[in-house]
């Protein structure tokens, strides 16, 4: 059975794999007529499940726990919501030599999405981090990116954001906010069941993404979107990503030491504040683009998979800081203050 295991150290990510195949298959055989109607539809029913079990997961009382390591998560949440925005709006001057607008349009929507929960927690782990810390940060991101994504997206793509329209606020709130809102609620009777079985609905979680990617495609298929996209460009983008995600982790590292905070708050904050969420991002981008969101996710997918190349390197190497490093006094009164709760989630 080891031998069937996807080894450690290759670098793409196996769900990776998935979504490119997933990409191969809608060009090949798109999705058209009543087929296209019908997944269009299995996607849209896909989106509001897929948010309503993360409204149905997201732990009220472990988000309260770390309210009062308020600092980080101010930080992580500037980090992703302020500093992200800024530096998309500032790669407008890059169109159009290393970017197409539609590509740049997809750029911005990926320095909109809110970050990472799973992978910031392993990488935090993995690295001796604030592994409580990276566990709240995560999760406020997400909850706050629901509503800010969104409202981000009106006034800086507005209406030339593919097919994002007043509209799309409207669905936003009922493929989206709706159905959080709804598990937050029944979380109470179906916590319990959630959490049991959390690795069968994770395999929902991830051919619900399949298929809004299938579906998003195979618009763009449709639509002759993809013939926008030359290897040229697509290398543009490439480097365009290298040097925002450089930048990023750069600025958390150090900023973050500026601003007075330990080793293992440090850590936290680079993985949380550093990195983008491809689940959050491709539903989002589905409503929000319509059949332009083949493009739109396009750059959040590349991102996706670079962050965790390079992140996974960064935190093998901080796993082997020296113990005195990673013990340093003013770190350890952080991790209490945030809660000793997140180690078993």
């Amino acid at each position: 059975m080891k031998r069937l295991r996807w080894p450690r150290w290759m670098p793409i990510d196996p769900y990776i794999l998935l979504l490119l195949g997933t990409v191969g298959l809608a060009a090949l055989l798109p999705a058209r007529g009543t087929g296209a109607d019908v997944a269009s539809g299995a996607s849209t029913g896909a989106i509001a499940f897929l948010f309503f079990l993360y409204g149905a997961r997201l732990s009220t009382r472990e988000a309260m726990d770390g309210v009062r390591h308020w600092r980080l998560h101010v930080t992580v949440l500037a980090c992703t919501f302020v500093v992200f925005p800024l530096l998309g709006l500032a790669s407008r001057g890059l169109v159009p030599v290393f970017l197409t607008d539609p590509l740049y349009q997809g750029l911005l929507f990926l320095t909109l999405v809110p970050s990472t929960i799973q992978s910031s927690i392993a990488f935090t782990s993995i690295a001796r981090g604030n592994v409580p810390a990276a566990i709240c940060a995560g999760s406020f991101s997400s909850l706050v990116g629901i509503v800010v994504t969104p409202l981000l997206a009106a006034a800086l793509l507005g209406g030339s954001g593919g097919g994002f329209s007043a509209d799309s606020v409207v669905e936003i709130v009922l493929q989206l906010l709706l159905p959080f809102v709804a598990g937050q609620v029944l979380r109470r009777w179906i916590g319990g069941f959630v959490a049991r079985h959390k690795k069968v609905l994770g395999l929902v979680d991830r051919g619900s993404i399949l298929l809004v990617v299938y579906t998003a495609f195979s618009e763009g298929m449709v639509q002759g979107v993809w013939h926008q996209v030359s290897p040229v460009r697509l290398a543009g983008l490439l480097a365009v990503e290298a040097v925002l995600l450089a930048v990023m982790l750069l600025l958390t590292w150090y900023g973050a030491k500026g601003l007075g905070f330990g080793r293992a708050d440090r850590i936290a904050i680079q993985f949380a504040g550093s990195k983008k969420s491809l689940a959050a991002g491709l539903p989002m981008a589905s409503v929000l683009f319509g059949a332009q969101a083949s493009l739109a996710v396009l750059p959040l997918m590349l991102f996706h998979q670079m962050q965790l190349m390079v992140c996974a390197v960064i935190a093998k190497r901080r796993s082997r800081d020296p113990e005195e490093l990673c013990a340093e006094p003013d770190a350890a009164p952080v991790r209490t203050a945030v809660g000793t709760g997140g180690r078993s989630a």
